[in-house]
């Protein structure tokens, strides 16, 4: 099992949730609303929030957990609807899912998705 974390602009969203639910078996998507800056410190962005003397850029973070075969397909969706082709179009980040435990079922591993 992977977790695929995807740090996107916000305007991406709908574009991104939309295609990510025809993918047959997706078992589903955490969003959240984050604010952040990368190596350009937000200096130029029209979009950026000024909080304690430091500039942020407004994002939004997708987490999913899938099986390992569907890793591409969701990388692929995300990459394709999420690009605009300019600074800041957001990153996407394939790490290892040690355990998963469902707190409801009890159930864990994939059964637990």
């Amino acid at each position: 099992m992977k977790e695929i974390k995807a740090i996107i602009r916000p305007s991406k969203l709908l574009d991104v949730t939309e295609e990510l639910t025809g993918i047959k078996g997706l078992p589903g998507v955490t969003i959240s609303e984050i604010k952040g800056f990368g190596k350009g410190r937000a200096r130029n962005a029209k979009d950026k929030v000024m909080y304690e003397m430091v500039e942020f850029i407004p994002r939004i973070k997708l987490e999913v957990v899938v099986d390992d075969e569907m890793v591409d397909d969701v990388v692929n969706v995300i990459q394709k609807y999420a690009h605009t082709g300019n600074t800041g179009d957001g990153k996407i980040f394939v790490t290892n899912i040690e355990k998963i435990v469902n707190i409801r079922t009890h159930e864990r591993g994939s059964g637990a998705t």
